[in-house]
């Protein structure tokens, strides 16, 4: 009864009541934030997570110009059923060089957290050109444009060299040789021995499109054929302290 008391003097006392509102909201808030201090990073560092190359880099601005984003999502949540579907569930780190990430949860297509390696090159051009040839019950639009709209990357280093401004760990020498390996991740004829020194031997070199030229379709393969690639989950060990 003494409880029920106290706790009427509270609720018929507009004052208290708010100022043990804001007491509750100031301490809840604390335990979230506080610990936040005394970590360096927030985001656990992951072997195998580098940057974008210059032609990842590429596709994903045209990823995101073409409103992408809208009906896929990048980030599999940890439940069984997107787990058994899409692949291990999202890492944080893996979107640590995104600006904007590319989360979500409106997925009108699938997921393509884990695409990358899923499917040719060929069929991604496909599915490009014609996505009701592909999948018929697709409502996904044709973007066979993107094989005719050539680039050369003339932009890219700026690009890059403002992601590290943000934080991405671009070196001086990346953003120097921006547009020789831009060129060079989609010609397998070409010296491209600096590219893999700079970003690792898993970058994948080839053309993308199969035509001659680096288009954007080029560049936008060239992202999605990564994505999901670059953290080896069969030896991945999460870190039980975070």
């Amino acid at each position: 009864m003494a409880i029920l008391d106290k706790h009427k003097i509270l609720e018929t006392n507009a004052t208290l009541l708010l100022i043990c509102s804001f007491l509750v909201v100031t301490i809840g808030g604390l335990v979230q934030i506080a610990p936040l201090f005394y970590l360096e990073n927030t985001i656990e560092e992951v072997e195998g997570m580098r940057p974008y190359t210059p032609l990842e880099l590429a596709g994903r601005e045209v990823y995101i110009r073409e409103g992408c984003y809208v009906c896929h999502s990048q980030m599999i949540r940890p439940m069984r059923d997107e787990v058994e579907r899409y692949g291990h569930y999202s890492l944080a780190a893996e979107s640590m060089y995104d600006r904007p990430f590319q989360w979500g949860s409106k997925r009108t297509g699938p997921d393509l957290a884990r695409v990358g390696g899923r499917y040719s090159d060929e069929w991604h051009v496909d599915h490009l050109r014609d996505p009701q040839a592909v999948v018929p019950e697709s409502v996904m639009p044709k973007y066979g444009f993107l094989e005719e709209k050539k680039i050369d990357g003339k932009y890219i280093g700026d690009i890059m060299a403002t992601n590290a401004l943000l934080g991405t760990p671009y070196s001086e020498d990346m953003i120097e040789t921006a547009q020789a390996d831009f060129r060079a991740q989609a010609d397998p004829d070409s010296d491209y021995d600096g590219l893999l020194e700079r970003y690792g031997e898993k970058v994948n070199v080839r053309n993308f499109d199969g035509q001659p030229g680096v288009s954007e379709a080029d560049a936008l393969i060239a992202y999605l054929q990564m994505l999901g690639t670059l953290v080896d989950f069969s030896t991945f060990t999460p870190d039980a302290s975070r």
